[in-house]
Parts: structure tokens; C-alpha cells; sequence
């Protein structure tokens, strides 16, 4: 693809097949993923997640900058509260309701209401202990969060820098931030507040905005896509990824250069050589309702454990969990986001056709 080619698209088709790769790990992990194996890493399906989110918001911004002079802020706000706050707060009230029927006296019921408050503003992945992994209810939510956050900071840069070049060099000091902070705190550096706020910074995501600039601009754009635009550029980084997958130790910034390859690798040339795989229309669609299937897999995995007679393997539980949340968010898509999306599209001065995941956590999904 050329770079006008490339400035001219309006659509990337396999990044939503791409979403839908990345949720499916994402039920397995909250399935039986702690029990090891290659899916046991089926949580990096957020970090993926996140990498495209940077790479197609950061490209939706700098096109935007460059068709009128200016990026609306009024306008993108609009766009995402739209997408991603009424399935968002619907989802928590549903929470609210079954806790406090069902668990409102025990301590994982207690502690939702009290982290509520983390949740209802989108800062649980500062203020949450998430050391307790799924018997946090709704512990989840610290992906998305970190999609708001990187939504609210965002576009002011990109609007305001005062030069071209000082956005991705924002990006990348908070690439290089939050890493250090990430291994500060794994070492047990005391820090707070503000050592949990620099590490919530996603490496994934700073990455994608990184490749986002890069492709944005024909000179660099014609370094990467010498590297990256090959019909084989797209295979040999998903092979890659996993590879990276299977040693236990491998640095979780490699795994989120490996990530932000194989979203630019399938950026950049529809034709690569895993468009038969990500463009096929179940993935595609998938990746449509991801936003909404990340919102209620543990709804459903809990449903499809309870349904299920105890001892059934993980993979049973995993295909039931699987096919609910699939109905359920696709009637969720249908019958309740797409009216959002709707009034999105007409208020909106330009309609997103890929608008990221919101979060994820968000695809124009």
C-alpha cells in the first residue's frame, strides 16, 4: 500500500477480526487460564486491545488535524461517551443489583460497594487492590480505565502541542515512565498513589500511538513499510507474539513491541497473509461485539459454571461461557448499543467507521 493509499483508507477490516482474537483468550483466561499453558496468558488479549486502540485513535486524530486545522475535543468526547458510557453504567447497575441480591452481606459483596465509587469513575486501576484476582467482583474494569484515561489525556496533546514532533515524544517519556514505575513496583519500591498512577500507563498503547505517527507521515511511513508492509510481515509477527508467549519470563514490553507490529503489519497492507483468518465473518464479528462481551464474560462464565455440573473440564465451561456471552452481547449490540450508535453517527460531524475498541476494551465495536 502506498502512503496516499494508506492516508485514503477508511477502514481497516481486519482489525476488527483482530479484536475478536483477542477476546476469545480473554474468556478462556477467566476460565481456567490460572491453570498454566499457552492460554494461561489469555489476559494479554487486553494488551492487544490496547495496541490497537492507540494505533486507530491516534490515526482517527491526526486525520482529523489535517482535513480542518484543528481536532474537535467537543466532537471525539461526544463520539466516545456515546460508545462506551451507556453499556458501560448499565452493565454496573446489573452488577449492583445482582451483589446486592445475591452477596450483598459477604465480604467480595461488601468490598464492590465500597470500590464503587473507583468504578463509577473509571480510576479503579489506582484506587482497587486488585491482588485478589476474580474474587474482586468486577475487578475487570481496570482495562477500562485505563482506556478513559488514555481518551482524556490524549487528544489535548495532539490538539495543543505546540509542535509536531512533541506529541510522540510525550508518548514515548510515558512509554519509558511507565515501565521504570511498573518495575519499581514489582520490586516492592514504595511509592502510592503516584507510582500506581505511572504504572497504570499501558506500553501497548503508547506503542500503537507510536506506529499510529509513524504511518501518518510518508518518510517514515516508507521505513516501515519496508519492514513491516510484506505480505509475510503479519504472519511472521503473530508468530512471533507467541513465541514470545511460552517462556514464562519474557518482558512484557517485548510482548507489547510483538503486539504493536502485528497491528501495524495489518494496518498497513489488506492484503497481508492473515487476512484470510481475521477477515472471515466470525471473527469479524466478534471483534464487532468485543466491547460488549468484555463487559459481561464474568457475568457469563459465573452463569455457564453454575449451569454446568461441577467437575466439568475447563473446555466445556469455556464453549458454554463462550456461546452465551456471544448471544448476549450481540443482543446487547443490537437492541441497546447500536441506538447510541445511531445518534453517534448524526450528531457526529464525521462518523468513526473504526473507531477503537472502546475501550476497550473499547472496536467501532
Amino acid at each position: 500500500m502506498a502512503h496516499g493509499d494508506f492516508l485514503r483508507s477508511r477502514y481497516f477490516g481486519s482489525l476488527d477480526g483482530l479484536r475478536g482474537v483477542s477476546i476469545i483468550p480473554v474468556v478462556w483466561h477467566h476460565v481456567g487460564g490460572h491453570r498454566g499453558g499457552l492460554l494461561g496468558r489469555g489476559n494479554l488479549g487486553v494488551d492487544l486491545f490496547f495496541a490497537i486502540s492507540g494505533l486507530l485513535i491516534t490515526t482517527l486524530l491526526l486525520r482529523e488535524r489535517d482535513r480542518t486545522g484543528t481536532i474537535s475535543l467537543r466532537g471525539f468526547y461526544l463520539r466516545r461517551t456515546l460508545r462506551i458510557f451507556p453499556l458501560y453504567y448499565a452493565v454496573i447497575a446489573l452488577y449492583v443489583l445482582l451483589v446486592a441480591a445475591l452477596a450483598g452481606a459477604t465480604p467480595a459483596g461488601q468490598q464492590f460497594m465500597a470500590n464503587l465509587p473507583a468504578f463509577l469513575t473509571y480510576t479503579s486501576n489506582w484506587f482497587v487492590d486488585l491482588g485478589q484476582g476474580e474474587r474482586v467482583i468486577f475487578y475487570f474494569a481496570w482495562s477500562l480505565a485505563t482506556e478513559e484515561q488514555f481518551y482524556l489525556m490524549w487528544p489535548s496533546v495532539v490538539r495543543f502541542a505546540p509542535r509536531r514532533w512533541a506529541p510522540p515524544a510525550v508518548m514515548a517519556a510515558l512509554l519509558v515512565l511507565g515501565e521504570l514505575a511498573r518495575q519499581a513496583a514489582h520490586a516492592g519500591v514504595p511509592g502510592g498513589l503516584p507510582l500506581r498512577i505511572v504504572a497504570s500507563v499501558a506500553s501497548p498503547i503508547c506503542l500503537g500511538c507510536l506506529a499510529a505517527y509513524a504511518l501518518h507521515h510518508r518518510r517514515s511511513f516508507d521505513v516501515v513499510a519496508r519492514f513491516v508492509g510484506q505480505p509475510w510481515s503479519a504472519p511472521l509477527a503473530g508468530a512471533v507474539f507467541v513465541a514470545l508467549l511460552i517462556p514464562a519470563g519474557t518482558p512484557h514490553l517485548l510482548l507489547a513491541v510483538a503486539m504493536a507490529l502485528l497491528v501495524t503489519a495489518c494496518a498497513i497492507r489488506p492484503d497481508h497473509g492473515l487476512r484470510w483468518l481475521l477477515e472471515n465473518r466470525f471473527l469479524r464479528y466478534v471483534g464487532t461485539i468485543s466491547y460488549g462481551m468484555y463487559l459481561f464474560h464474568m457475568l457469563c462464565v459465573n452463569a455457564a459454571r453454575r449451569a454446568l455440573p461441577g467437575g466439568a473440564p475447563d473446555v466445556v465451561t469455556f464453549a458454554a461461557a463462550l456461546a452465551l456471552v456471544i448471544c448476549v452481547a450481540g443482543l446487547s449490540h443490537r437492541h441497546f448499543e447500536s441506538w447510541f450508535l445511531r445518534l453517534k453517527d448524526r450528531l457526529s460531524a464525521r462518523p468513526e467507521a473504526n473507531a477503537a475498541m472502546a475501550p476497550a476494551v473499547a472496536p467501532e465495536r
